[in-house]
């Protein structure tokens, strides 16, 4: 117990470094990284008999820190086509309109096509809020995206994600540093949806109604809506665990904030968690029947070029009634 102390500071001496190393390598270059780290175990063996070095990677880890939160967010840079816009709202009482949704074609066997939109939307018109579970390989890791169902539109959809730049690719580790901004698309749901069971490979997403009333549809609306002007204005950093996919929405909520929940990192569970909580519209199944029967890709598949996709790849499924879809 009298050496507890020590080795907790030695543990915690270890963090700061591989923190700062990795700041060091994915914000700035690899060889700042390798060299942060010969310096440190220099500075570490110079001062190995004078009681001090527990000392070392934590002032390295200070100095890091204070160079990487000087690192600024932007929105001028070379983006991927299907980030290269951002979405804006205005509301005129009940009358929303979105400006840069995002509609892209996705024809088989052939390239997306590019095609941003405005539209409008009556608040009025509002039915209730869905949710899709997009898995892409690890059962523990998902990405969500939330649906708001009108009853003379076609569905709104939302997906919070990293904004990429031309060439580009996603690492979960890069997550963890100032590497990519955040940006919440406004979109056509089949564009979000038909990307990821017709056009990407080995992806599922299973669909499921919300038990949200449309009065609390229309504040979880009105909180993507601020989101996305806010970010319009000024942007901000993406984060794996400040702010990603899914605590990027429970950061949105103001009045009454979702408890927090291990399973919001490990967001693969998040649909579980909802379940238990009463969030998620069963028909009275359990909650691994209602997840078999939620998953839409063979429905998403057929009615990939169909105008009535929104109905398709909800016929039948716990939660929707007959007309839940336009």
């Amino acid at each position: 117990m009298r050496r507890l102390p020590g080795v907790l500071l030695f543990l915690g001496g270890c963090a700061a470094a591989i923190w700062a190393c990795g700041a060091l390598w994915f914000d700035a270059a690899p060889a700042a990284s390798w060299g942060f780290a010969a310096g440190l175990i220099l500075t570490a063996w110079i001062l190995r008999r004078t009681g001090r070095v527990w000392f070392v990677p934590f002032a390295g880890f200070a100095a890091v820190l204070v160079w990487w939160l000087t690192l600024q967010p932007s929105h001028e840079r070379r983006w991927s086509e299907e980030y290269s816009r951002l979405p804006t709202a205005e509301l005129e009482g009940d009358r929303l309109t979105i400006t840069n949704l995002r509609n892209f074609d996705y024809p088989r066997g052939g390239e997306p096509g590019p095609r941003w939109e405005t539209r409008s939307y009556n608040l009025a018109d509002l039915e209730g809020m869905d949710l899709a579970v997009n898995y892409w390989g690890s059962p523990w890791i998902a990405h969500p995206i939330v649906i708001f169902r009108f009853k003379n539109a076609l569905p709104l959809a939302f997906s919070i994600e990293t904004r990429r730049e031309e060439g580009e690719a996603y690492s979960a580790l890069a997550g963890f540093y100032r590497q990519y901004e955040l940006i919440v698309l406004a979109a056509d749901e089949r564009d979000l949806l038909r990307v990821r069971t017709g056009f990407r490979a080995g992806e599922d997403i299973y669909l499921y109604a919300t038990t949200a009333t449309p009065e609390r549809a229309r504040r979880r609306l009105l909180e993507y809506l601020t989101t996305i002007n806010n970010l319009a204005a000024r942007p901000r950093w993406y984060n794996a665990v400040t702010s990603n996919c899914t605590t990027a929405i429970r950061g949105m909520r103001h009045g009454d904030p979702m408890p927090f929940d291990w399973r919001m990192l490990i967001n693969g569970l998040g649909d579980a968690m909802l379940h238990e909580r009463n969030l998620l519209r069963d028909d009275g199944l359990s909650f691994d029947e209602l997840k078999r029967r939620a998953l839409i890709n063979p429905a998403a598949v057929a009615a990939h070029e169909s105008p009535d996709y929104s109905r398709a790849i909800r016929q039948g499924r716990p939660g929707f009634g007959p007309d839940a879809a336009p």
